[in-house]
């Protein structure tokens, strides 16, 4: 996942951590934007129904506690409304918290 500006990137594999981030993808009112005023939105998959679509960062939530285990981001699926939490390592959890998306931290 990477919400820099005109750039797609993968944090792993399909149906894993597996977010992309692109700046300049469909902006819902509201949405966050990068430090150029870019909107800011995050590529996704649903491992339920295998869609793929991208989420403004008001779609997501982060929650990040105190072991890999307790660390995830979760969305509903706009396809199908499945809630999908997958597992948030470093690089994910940056990407996420620079993107705008709001964050849950516990102990």
């Amino acid at each position: 996942m990477s919400p820099t500006s005109g750039r797609t990137g993968t944090a792993g594999p399909a149906g894993t951590a597996g977010p992309a981030g692109t700046a300049g993808g469909p902006g819902a009112a509201g949405s966050t934007a990068d430090a150029a005023g870019t909107p800011v939105a995050f590529k996704a998959a649903c491992p339920d129904c295998r869609a793929r679509f991208e989420l403004d960062a008001g779609a997501l939530r982060l929650a990040i506690g105190g072991s890999r285990r307790t660390t995830f981001y979760s969305f509903t699926c706009p396809a199908c409304g499945a809630s999908v939490r997958k597992p948030a390592g470093e690089r994910i959890v940056e990407l996420l918290t620079g993107g705008g998306v709001s964050t849950l931290r516990s102990i």
